[in-house]
């Protein structure tokens, strides 16, 4: 199957950042989500990244102007179009709304498409019990998407041995490394990078030593290029929660309990960069 037309739906951080280098590596991408101001905002994201790596001769002009004109902006995911060889779904970590949404697309999308969710943690055989099975993958990238090689791609119970194929020639062609992984609570990066994350929190909770005390240990003890803490905050501590919270639920075991802290603070909408203060302030 040749991929050509591609749609992303969700314009946050990590859709706007799967548009970017679908958009720079040639494919017309449509990027979709329900609100125009999200849709400008990823947009003058895209650009601001694209200047970040003409400024550092990673592309040319020639190339940022293509890959802006590659990216078309729909509201609501009935714009699509039929012909639409491949979805990513990147909205919002929950359950839920993903299923509507595939449920959704199942209707008004070619048979032939493969439909891939960008997930950090949940079952990509739950996601697709409500459309096509064997043409459905998990696609995960990395945050920051334009500058992290890895792609987790995770099979289905029922994901076909094509759709497998397609994707991670696909991944290939963006220039990202594809680690195949099969579907379980937090597929690999998750399962071992939230735990660590969360045995942090609980270092703080329990007073054993300060936030920056906690993160200088792991920047300069184990060489990691920011501290445990430090990564929550970018990632957003409602999303840690949530994949803590499918972690301890797929595996029934204590181990992945979230922290009572990590609770607290999301309660409190204390999110993280997002919110301007999570375990760290920020202008």
């Amino acid at each position: 199957m040749d991929i050509k037309k591609v749609a992303v739906i969700g314009a946050g951080t990590m859709g706007n950042g799967i548009a970017h280098v679908f958009a720079l590596n040639s494919y017309n991408v449509q990027l979709i989500d329900q609100d125009n101001l999200l849709l400008t905002n990823a947009l003058s994201t895209i650009k601001k990244n694209l200047d970040r790596q003409l400024a550092k001769n990673i592309i040319t002009e020639e190339q940022k102007n293509t890959t802006l004109k590659n990216i078309t902006t729909k509201i609501g995911y009935e714009a699509i179009d039929y012909d639409t060889d491949f979805i990513i779904e990147a909205i919002y970590e929950n359950k839920e709304s993903k299923l509507f949404l595939f449920k959704g697309l199942e209707k008004i999308i070619k048979k032939e498409s493969i439909f891939a969710s960008n997930t950090s943690s949940i079952s990509i055989t739950e996601l697709s019990r409500v459309c096509r099975p064997d043409r459905f993958i998990g696609m995960h990238f990395m945050n920051p998407v334009p500058v992290m090689k890895l792609v987790e791609i995770i099979r289905g119970y029922s994901t076909s041995e094509q759709t497998f194929n397609i994707t991670k020639e696909l991944a290939v062609s963006l220039n990202k490394e594809p680690v195949e992984v099969h579907d379980y609570p937090g597929f690999i990066s998750n399962r071992i990078l939230m735990p660590m994350i969360n045995e942090a929190i609980f270092a703080l909770y329990e007073g054993v030593a300060t936030a920056k005390d906690i993160d200088t240990v792991m920047r300069l003890g184990m060489n990691h290029p920011m501290g445990p803490l430090t990564l929550a905050d970018f990632i957003g501590l409602d999303v840690c929660l949530s994949i803590m919270e499918v972690l301890y639920n797929g595996f029934n075991d204590s181990k992945y309990r979230p922290c009572p802290l990590l609770k607290k603070m999301v309660a409190a909408n204390k999110l993280g960069r997002k919110t301007g203060e999570g375990f760290f302030k920020y202008d």
